[in-house]
């Protein structure tokens, strides 16, 4: 039914009159556009690849395994299965599960998201209710009365209701800047998850290549006993040098001393898996992982450009970091302009609880409030040139925080690439001071072979074994490099979680 103020006591019209321009001011704002920039995100990246020359299809062969690269292959969000060992997912599993960085960045996510619900209350009325119970005295000559003063009870009971018409949009700006920072912890949670699940297998990855390292190293020790023996048995039988012997325990005592050093790194990798574990160190129990019982993933991912830029968390991280400046200019540029409100207060006053319902104690206010910024010496100016600047610091930092995405790409691939063949060269290098190790020791026990010859073999088989071992183990932890640097996967999270593989 449509009022009809003619028709209607005063007290009926002004209600009807501020209905009225109530519902025209809601549609106003309902109708306005916010001020400040629509967020649009940044163009995607149009090159096709990472290094300026063309990417290769796989790496040289290297321990009878070559790696092929892909733009058609998929990163799982479990992609350390891909070294296909229970163990090691295990440990990944676990750490996910107490890691107590991990715990921290779920929690600020829960804040970010419950601030940004908490935002969106300015889209409602505010209502509020109160009670005020006083005594009081007082004092006429405060109105210029020269009457007495009276001492009196004042009781009262009453509520507000106010409602901000966000005409300019900056309550609006204001929530999606709320968003953009919810969006940011989001991304900021999943580079701790790509993070820990990585620090995690390179850590397994350098534990285990150090105890493959020792175990090697207490075999080469233990063959070098038993040459230490021949050794012995040609002096006393008056064939052999004692200076041979001596050259021998030298060697032996020299071997010795490098398991220390390695122990101590095995030590450290241990003590960080258990770190990252969350567990306590006097409980801890880490599985025994062989070096040569993880699997070289054969298949990598190799994402476009274009691509990149929508799955790294770090690149998200900062496109929502450069969504809540945008958003900022609309608040600062919405603060210059006269912001509106309905206000509404009602209630009842008397001099005591039981005469609150008489009808000289009812109160009550209704209208609508413009507040309009006329001077404030150039803070709102100056605060709205500050938010431009820092988008542009934001976009800078997007710009950059892309560049050195697309660095560690390209150094992941070609690290790669220069590790299998570093690999392959390590392998031949073994296998022959192996073989001319053994050889010069058959040949020194029959007497054909120089005794000095034999300690260089053996100090090179060694050192080529060791080596090995390292090459081994970056190629891993390279490779692991690679599926970090393109994001790690974790968009493909519900597909694992499918099948039971990932939280």
């Amino acid at each position: 039914m449509m009022c009809q103020p003619d028709h209607y006591p005063f007290k009926v019209k002004l209600l009807c009159s501020i209905r009225l321009w109530s519902v025209g001011m809601i549609a106003t704002m309902l109708s306005a556009c916010a001020v400040g920039p629509d967020f649009v995100p940044p163009a995607s990246p149009t090159e096709s690849r990472y290094t300026s020359e063309p990417q290769a299809e796989q790496t040289v062969v290297a321990d009878t395994q070559a790696q092929h690269f892909s733009a058609a292959t998929q990163i799982p969000a479990d992609w350390w299965r891909l070294f296909k060992s229970e163990q090691l997912d295990a440990v990944v599993q676990l750490a996910i599960a107490h890691n107590p960085t991990l715990e921290a960045s779920e929690a600020t996510l829960r804040q970010s998201q419950d601030n940004l619900r908490a935002g969106y209350g300015v889209f409602y009325p505010q209502i509020d209710a109160g009670l005020n119970a006083a005594r009081e005295r007082s004092a006429p000559t405060q109105q210029g009365l020269q009457t007495p003063g009276s001492i009196f009870n004042f009781v009262s009971i009453g509520g507000s209701i106010s409602y901000v018409l966000d005409v300019f949009g900056g309550q609006r700006r204001a929530v999606e800047g709320l968003s953009a920072q919810r969006d940011y912890q989001l991304f900021a949670h999943k580079a701790a998850y790509v993070t820990l699940s990585a620090n995690v297998v390179n850590a397994c990855i350098a534990r285990a290549a150090y105890s493959a390292q020792i175990r090697a190293t207490e075999e080469l020790i233990a063959l070098e006993g038993e040459q230490l023996a021949a050794t012995e048995a040609q002096v006393n039988a008056g064939t052999g040098a004692y200076t041979s012997v001596l050259s021998m325990r030298s060697l032996i005592a020299a071997n010795q001393g490098s398991l220390a050093p390695l122990k101590q790194k095995l030590s450290q990798a241990e003590h960080l898996l258990i770190a990252l574990e969350g567990v306590s160190f006097s409980t801890a129990n880490l599985p025994d992982i062989d070096l040569k019982g993880l699997s070289l993933p054969l298949a990598l991912p190799v994402s476009l450009p274009s691509d990149l830029v929508r799955q790294r968390p770090d690149i998200l991280q900062a496109e929502a970091q450069l969504h809540a400046a945008s958003a900022n200019i609309g608040v600062a540029t919405a603060a210059m302009f006269p912001s509106f409100s309905l206000d509404g207060t009602f209630g009842v006053a008397g001099s005591s609880f039981g005469n609150l319902s008489a009808e000289n104690g009812k109160f009550w206010s209704v209208g609508p409030s413009i507040s309009i910024p006329l001077f404030r010496g150039g803070s709102l100016w100056f605060g709205r040139k500050a938010a431009l600047d820092a988008y542009d610091q934001s976009r800078a930092g997007y710009r950059q925080t892309v560049l050195g995405a697309f660095e560690q790409v390209a150094d992941s691939l070609k690290a790669l690439e220069h590790d299998a063949e570093s690999l392959q060269a390590q392998v031949e290098s073994r296998n022959a001071a192996e073989e001319a190790f053994h050889l010069l020791q058959i040949g020194y026990k029959s007497g054909l072979s120089a005794y000095l010859d034999v300690l260089t073999a053996d100090v090179q088989f060694h050192q080529a074994n060791i080596a090995y071992l390292q090459a081994v183990a970056q190629r891993q932890q390279d490779t692991v490099a690679l599926f970090v640097a393109l994001g790690g996967g974790w968009w493909n999270t519900q597909v694992a979680a499918k099948e039971g593989k990932t939280p």
